[in-house]
């Protein structure tokens, strides 16, 4: 985290970026245990913490200010999915297709994410080159 106001936004892009690639990784970990018997899929809760966050009259830059002082707050949850849902007789919940949608929309996220953080950068550095 960047220890200024001018970066409040790139600081929550960032930590929404780790929330996505952990997100990524849960969702890797779910297919590798698709043929164990037992294994509920986990996935990590972020986004909503964050919209809850963001509801308020401030500004937005007033809003991101108060996220950034407690961002260390908005960390990813990982929880266990439809843990008494099973799909198959073996007690595992893990569908192959619904996680390879998954982790293709959680990998746009993540690009997504990047990309803006790239042009925050970018509008930084065309300020400071005039």
């Amino acid at each position: 985290m960047i220890n200024t106001n001018i970066y409040n936004y790139v600081n929550v892009l960032n930590k929404a970026a780790d929330a996505a690639n952990s997100r990524n990784e849960i969702i890797a970990n779910n297919l590798a245990n698709v043929d164990t018997p037992n294994y509920k899929r986990k996935d990590v809760a972020f986004e909503n913490y964050l919209q809850q966050a963001m509801i308020g009259d401030d500004s937005l830059d007033e809003r991101i200010a108060d996220i950034n002082t407690h961002l260390s707050d908005f960390g990813g949850l990982i929880y266990t999915d439809s843990s008494t849902l099973s799909y198959r007789l073996d007690g595992n919940n893990v569908d192959v297709d619904t996680e390879n949608a998954m982790y293709a929309q959680s990998q746009i996220r993540y690009d997504a994410l990047v990309d803006l953080m790239k042009q925050e950068f970018a509008r930084y550095r065309t300020v400071l080159s005039q």
